[in-house]
């Protein structure tokens, strides 16, 4: 029918909930600075503000809210598009998840999410990666331990960020790397640690870092291999 927007405000607003983005895997990224970021047109963009009062999950929205088809990738295609992956174990901040993704795009690498951490197109994670969820291989809903040894048979070394009685993260080799971070507090389960090849530690005067400072800073000194 001519005029008919190809996704309905009514089912636009329903993504804000997981249940209907996986039913349709199609999600929601709002902010004209986000937007500006993908390298497609979104399937619908809302901006008038009744419109975004539906469709919006802020208080005061942040702008034109579009609706995308999911974007992450095969935990294989992840393995083959990246040299440096950081695999984000039971991370459940949003806010943590998509800074990671941020940091993976600045330098050049992919991120991988275990199932039980964030959800990858929840509106907070989207909004936390400024953009650069449009940008940076994602594979999510993986089984850790299963992700390592797919990793170390493509040649990848596995290493673990610990607390304690770890390496200094300059020690960290040249080449193919999976970095696997855990939340704050809990940090990464014995079986995922066992998993890894090479333990890091992070010196630092706060008792522990958040998952994104983490993989920042891990991110950044595989990274300057590349560049020296």
């Amino acid at each position: 029918m001519p005029g008919t927007p190809a996704i309905s405000l009514k089912r636009a607003a329903r993504l804000k909930t997981k249940k209907h983005r996986e039913a349709e895997r199609l999600f929601l990224a709002e902010g004209t600075a986000i937007l500006e970021e993908a390298p497609t047109v979104p399937l619908q963009v809302f901006h008038e503000a009744e419109q975004l009062r539906r469709v919006s999950t802020l208080t005061t929205p942040a702008g034109a809210v579009g609706v995308f088809p999911f974007l992450d990738v095969t935990a294989t295609a992840l393995l083959s598009s990246v040299q440096h992956v950081v695999l984000l174990h039971g991370v459940q901040d949003p806010g943590n998840v998509g800074t990671a993704i941020r940091s993976a795009h600045a330098f050049g690498g992919g991120v991988a999410i275990s199932s039980g951490s964030a959800d990858l197109y929840n509106p907070k994670t989207v909004r936390a990666t400024t953009g650069s969820i449009f940008h940076t291989p994602v594979a999510r809903d993986l089984q850790s331990v299963e992700f390592l040894a797919e990793a170390g048979g493509a040649g990848f070394g596995l290493v673990a960020a610990v607390p304690e009685a770890g390496e200094m993260p300059e020690s960290l080799p040249r080449g193919k790397l999976v970095i696997c971070i855990g939340a704050e507090g809990p940090g990464l389960p014995e079986e995922v640690v066992r998993a890894c090849e090479i333990r890091v530690c992070i010196p630092s005067l706060a008792p522990s870092l958040n998952a994104s400072v983490a993989a920042s800073i891990l991110f950044y000194e595989a990274y300057s291999r590349v560049l020296t």
